[in-house]
């Protein structure tokens, strides 16, 4: 089977073609070609189902083999793809109903996001402590922490978060630290995954929050590990992400 490699800030993806592998792609299968031991090794596994001119449509998996409902870098790569095969600048990304277009300056994907729904502050209750945190949906869950991005805390807080029982279908976590009007520093657990040098999805959440809240400005840089995105929120929450995305190789794999 062929595939290619990529990756967006260090968040890695696998792309293949369901023509490759000819049956939908299964659960296993996506957790061995993520594994680095016994596969290719990635943080995520784009399966390309259908492209037609310069729409593609995919389903991304997670690397234990559960399916993700939006990523923002996994989209990305996806639209960097599709401009390198179709030679198009413009192209347009199609996860589950909602339809990303896409527009490729070089190595970076200006790409619209849609709609960021933020809550109200909540109160979590774990073990040891309570968290306050603002639930966001992005087409995917999160759940974005207002304190010091420290790692120690990434670790013990995602885990628990990502699994409680207020979020039945799991979140992705983020601990966020307002540097500047127009800068967020953020530190990503993402679902599926655990921690994560950068997260499309987890930028437009935390700016989304950030915005929604007064904390800074529209556009908004996204400090992660991993690097900067860009974040833009209009008035009506609709967000515009940009960042880079970037081929590591191509090869084949034997099943």
């Amino acid at each position: 089977m062929r595939f290619s490699k990529w990756h967006a800030l260090g968040n890695s993806y696998l792309l293949v073609e369901r023509e490759d592998i000819g049956n939908p792609l299964a659960p296993a299968l996506a957790r061995r070609l993520c594994d680095p031991r016994y596969g290719i090794g990635s943080d995520g596994l784009l399966e390309v189902l259908e492209v037609t001119g310069t729409d593609a449509s995919l389903v991304i998996w997670n690397p234990d083999g559960s399916i993700a409902e939006f990523s923002g870098n996994g989209t990305r790569v996806g639209a960097m793809w599709l401009s390198e095969r179709t030679g198009a600048n413009e192209v347009a990304i199609v996860v589950g109903e909602r339809r990303h277009d896409a527009r490729r300056d070089g190595s970076l994907i200006e790409m619209a996001v849609g709609t960021v729904e933020v809550g109200e502050l909540e109160t979590i209750e774990l073990p040891e402590e309570r968290v306050e945190l603002t639930r966001v949906s992005v087409g995917n869950p999160h759940a974005v922490i207002q304190r010091e991005p420290l790692r120690a805390d990434l670790l013990r807080l995602g885990p628990l978060l990502e699994t409680h029982e207020r979020f039945p279908e799991r979140t992705n976590v983020q601990l966020v630290r307002v540097d500047a009007r127009d800068v967020v520093t953020a530190l990503v657990w993402e679902r599926g995954a655990g921690e994560t040098a950068a997260s499309g999805s987890s930028a437009v959440a935390v700016a989304g929050v950030a915005v929604a809240n007064g904390w800074c400005d529209s556009p908004a840089t996204i400090r992660m590990p991993g690097g900067d995105l860009r974040v833009a929120i209009d008035r009506e929450m609709r967000a515009t992400l940009t960042g880079p995305a970037q081929l590591i190789c191509t090869g084949e794999i034997v099943l």
